[in-house]
């Protein structure tokens, strides 16, 4: 469980919008929408430890501290130039459970080899990060995620600049994700995506919010009625 309360969330004491309440249920699966400068990627980054609050607090229930979350920023926001292999990229995912201090084990590189073969990137698994497509950078995180298997995971604007059939594989994987208990937090664009796999959504604007069933608060963002504080 996620509980917001009262969260304000900006940058050097600046906050962006109102204050937001409420609860992501654990396991549950919600989009964040919004216009652009609403505060969607702050609020995400907020969540997953990146950026002080300005206001309010997070409480994450019975957890004594804030459990392992998996972030997933904005391509634009990763640099690709960086000399990385793809394998070593996914490996980072097992650092929980190794540090980055002891080598990966037999059993996390199987783990590592199946997540990239789910995603279709095994045969480029010692090529560089800066020689892959869009579409195989983001298979190429979606792969680290799978072996991250952290009980949160937030995820920025994950379909932007990729085809249709890498979307639709990586839609696939959260919904895998979401199975196996993970709690799913994802900003978004695309409301007919929002609509087909996101039970519950979160309405951000600079002058208020809402939050709730997904068929709900896409009436509310399509008519701009979101309601006023």
């Amino acid at each position: 469980m996620i509980r917001l309360h009262n969260l304000l969330t900006g940058y050097k004491d600046k906050s962006i919008g109102k204050p937001v309440s409420g609860i992501f249920e654990r396991g549950s699966m919600t989009a964040i929408i919004g216009v652009n400068g609403s505060g969607k990627s702050t609020l995400l980054k907020t969540i997953a430890g990146l950026l002080p609050p300005v206001g309010g607090k997070i409480d994450f229930g019975a957890e004594e501290s804030r459990p392992y979350i998996s972030y997933l920023p904005q391509q634009i926001d990763i640099d690709r130039q960086f000399p990385l292999k793809v394998f070593e990229v996914v490996s980072i995912g097992c650092w929980p459970a190794t540090s980055l201090l002891r080598s990966i084990n037999a059993h996390q590189q199987t783990m590592i080899w199946q997540a990239l073969i789910l995603v279709g990137l095994d045969h480029i698994a010692h090529c560089t990060i800066c020689s892959l497509s869009n579409g195989q950078f983001q298979r190429m995180l979606f792969a680290r995620l799978l072996v991250q298997q952290a009980p949160i995971i937030l995820l920025d604007e994950p379909f932007t600049a990729i085809d249709q059939p890498t979307c639709n594989l990586l839609i696939t994987f959260i919904h895998q994700l979401h199975k196996q208990g993970s709690t799913i937090i994802v900003v978004l664009h695309d409301n007919i995506l929002v609509a087909n796999h996101f039970p519950q959504t979160l309405l951000l604007s600079r002058s208020n919010y809402a939050w709730g069933p997904s068929t709900e608060i896409l009436m509310k963002f399509q008519n701009c009625t979101v309601p006023e504080g």
